[in-house]
């Protein structure tokens, strides 16, 4: 039987609502083989998913980073990049991501606020502490307030409602050049895969000519089967990979109850993950200990 590996997963160290050794056991149950865990520009919830291992189940240590690029048109975008098994106490990556943690619940907080100043119940000090001191604060987490104050129904009309972007409450941040996350995480041993990248209905994305500027600079992969990539889509992304020599992946993009998407929903290749890691000298893939 084939290897079902979900490459793209969220925890309660970022914006998912499983905590990591939730998340390992809520793999378990969906007969997932191998994870990777990827919150948003943190690492922190490596050791404790590593130690819900159960036997037989392996782990990637990996990212989602915060990027920003050019959008092929002149317009600069929002991209996310998934990095795998790098070093995670590399000088600059520390410095990255203690920056963009930083930006976040700057961000966050002034989201809050304006919300707050307009009457709208959401307490900005209760909300931010709340959250751990080295989470990554994100607007899911300001949406699951909006949902448990009754003002929206699901994180999904909260985002449409209030949070999206050209909404009144909206703030922007300053993520890392996509080419400068490329590097920093090639110079940790690490590989990188651009995630979601024609993910339209998300917001603006770059262009193809864009994204073989991103393999230019050493990106080894994209993110091509995803629930937000209907099949011409993915056939698009397919063979730009090819054509790029670009490790084409697959993933759930699991946010727990914060999204309607299930483990597994999308996997990636087995030869496909057996040549990401061996691309990969950053940090090794952990397997579950028989107990």
């Amino acid at each position: 039987m084939s290897l079902r590996i979900d490459l793209h997963t969220h925890s309660t160290a970022s914006d998912g609502t499983d905590s990591p050794a939730g998340l390992v056991a809520a793999a378990a149950a969906a007969d997932i083989d191998v994870i990777a865990i990827t919150d948003h520009d943190t690492t922190a919830g490596w050791r404790e998913a590593g130690a819900a291992l159960p036997a037989g189940m392996r782990l990637v240590p990996g990212a989602e980073l915060s990027c920003v690029s050019d959008d092929g048109g002149g317009r600069r975008v929002s991209v996310h990049l998934l990095a795998y098994l790098f070093d995670p106490a590399a000088d600059a990556i520390v410095v990255e991501q203690r920056r963009l943690r930083e930006e976040r619940r700057g961000r966050l907080r002034r989201m809050a606020e304006r919300m707050a100043a307009d009457d709208v119940p959401i307490d900005p000090d209760a909300l931010l502490g709340a959250l751990p001191d080295d989470a990554p604060a994100g607007r899911p987490h300001l949406a699951r307030a909006l949902v448990d104050a009754g003002l929206a129904g699901s994180v999904d009309e909260a985002f449409a409602t209030y949070l999206g972007s050209g909404r009144g409450y909206y703030v922007p941040r300053r993520d890392t050049p996509v080419a400068q996350a490329i590097e920093m995480i090639a110079a940790a041993g690490g590989v990188t895969v651009l995630a979601h990248p024609l993910a339209h209905q998300r917001g603006p994305t770059v262009s193809l000519p864009t994204i073989a500027e991103m393999a230019a600079h050493g990106l080894t992969g994209i993110e091509v089967d995803h629930p937000n990539h209907d099949q011409p889509t993915r056939d698009r992304l397919r063979k730009l990979a090819a054509e790029l020599d670009l490790l084409p992946t697959g993933s759930s993009d699991y946010h727990g109850t914060n999204k309607d998407i299930r483990l597994g929903a999308e996997t990636t290749d087995p030869d496909v993950f057996a040549e990401l890691v061996a691309r990969a000298s950053g940090c090794e893939v952990v397997s579950g200990a028989t107990r």
